[in-house]
């Protein structure tokens, strides 16, 4: 249900903003992969005083957002220590004491969380910055949470019978979430599924039933986000997804992929017809700024395979990773290549 009053070719983020060094050890956060369990050790500020920081932080990342001319605005995922895991780790039925262990899509076994009983969701995890952030912007304010296939992969089950019906239970949590962030006045809610790209196969078995579920009663404008991986830890890409046409038929509304950095064979968006698509034009592992020109040649090669009005203008992937000044000048750049084509195409 695609309602958010928005203009020709959006822009915006795909979720996270770099988090500035004074908050989070940028270091030992690009030194290690993102983390699935808490890793409560990288935030430099002491553990009373960072409720107030974050807040803090968060806005500032609304501010640079809006000087760049965005259309939405994200919180920038400023809490979160990672994509995933402030979620994941909030439900009942988790062990985060004696984690378990699972195989990360680059092949490295990494601490994950134990599902020991059943997964539900006790409570909230983002409303309160949809509060903040609409009390701060008139913008249209989107939300990001990880979704029930990629959080299935990044936990070791030891209750669940299999990891269909685990898929199942982190589905209902996820959509308990969306409900109550659209009664809050979210305007759009996105769900991350990177796993989908990196395990097809047990994909095609359930994958789209799960965020069918998750997004089951949505009231505004829903997004499913596929990555092939942050480019700070990703270095080779293929040029194609392994699981992409399967998502045509589900129930989100839009679809956000990573373009720039895998030279992605645009021909590919043939196989999603019935979806708006958020086209990445930033390469978040090249930390060269790109020209407008840059943005707005992207740009066009997408609109070859789609008419404007599907299109949506945002990074490849999360900022998370950049240095703050290089993210600031790629999202005002992409802003600005965006704005090329516009009027290109006379809608300035």
């Amino acid at each position: 249900m695609s309602v958010v009053d928005l203009p020709l070719l959006p822009a915006g983020l795909v979720g996270s903003y770099a988090q500035p060094g004074w908050l989070i050890d940028r270091e030992r956060l690009g030194e290690r992969l993102p983390p699935r369990v808490r890793a409560r050790e990288l935030w430099r500020v002491e553990p009373e005083f960072l409720e107030e920081a974050w807040r803090d932080a968060t806005l500032h990342a609304v501010d640079e957002q809006l000087r760049a001319g965005v259309d939405f605005v994200t919180d920038g995922e400023i809490r979160r220590e990672s994509y995933s895991n402030r979620f994941a780790t909030s439900l009942s039925g988790v062990d985060l004491d004696n984690p378990g262990t699972a195989i990360d899509r680059t092949g490295k076994a990494v601490p994950v969380p134990r599902v020991c009983g059943p997964i539900v969701r006790e409570h909230a995890t983002e409303l309160d910055y949809v509060r903040l952030l609409k009390a701060y912007t008139d913008k249209p304010v989107k939300m990001t949470l990880p979704g029930p296939f990629t959080m299935t992969q990044q936990a070791q089950n030891d209750y669940y019978p299999d990891d269909e019906t685990l898929a199942e239970a982190y589905a209902a949590a996820v959509n308990e979430e969306v409900k109550a962030l659209f009664e809050a006045g979210v305007d759009i809610v996105q769900i991350d599924e990177p796993y989908v790209q990196a395990r097809p196969e047990a994909a095609r078995a359930y994958a789209v039933a799960a965020i069918d579920r998750a997004l089951q009663g949505a009231t505004g404008t829903t997004v499913l986000h596929v990555c092939f991986g942050y480019g700070k830890h990703v270095g080779t890409k293929p040029a194609g997804y392994a699981f992409l046409g399967e998502l045509n038929s589900c129930r989100v509304d839009e679809i956000s992929l990573e373009c720039a950095q895998p030279r992605l064979d645009l021909d590919i968006l043939d196989v999603v017809p019935d979806k708006r698509i958020h086209v990445g034009v930033l390469d978040l592992r090249d930390l060269a700024v790109e020209t407008p020109e840059i943005v707005a040649a992207r740009l066009r090669a997408a609109l070859a395979h789609l008419p404007p009005e599907r299109v949506v203008v945002a990074p490849d992937c999360g900022l998370k990773y950049l240095p703050r000044a290089v993210a600031f000048n790629k999202l005002v750049n992409m802003v600005a290549g965006r704005n090329i084509v516009r009027e290109e195409l006379g809608l300035e």
